[in-house]
């Protein structure tokens, strides 16, 4: 695997971390879902979606359910 694909899969992964506080788990996947879409370049985001939908082993769960709404 890459190190750029590393990189993102840290970078969901922190988000994920992040929103995991919150306890309605489909709020928090639509947080990491709208921060990504707002932050990340159209480049980045179709990395991870292709990741995930390819592997996905190496994300969170609540990342992964996040991601698959982006696509």
């Amino acid at each position: 695997m890459s190190n750029k694909i590393d990189i993102l899969i840290r970078m969901a992964n922190d988000i994920g971390n992040f929103f995991n506080a919150e306890s309605d788990k489909e709020l928090a996947a639509n947080g990491i879902k709208n921060h990504i879409f707002r932050s990340w370049d159209p480049r980045m985001r179709q990395a991870i979606i292709s990741y995930n939908k390819e592997d996905g082993s190496k994300l969170s769960d609540l990342a992964r359910q996040a991601i698959a709404k982006l696509d």
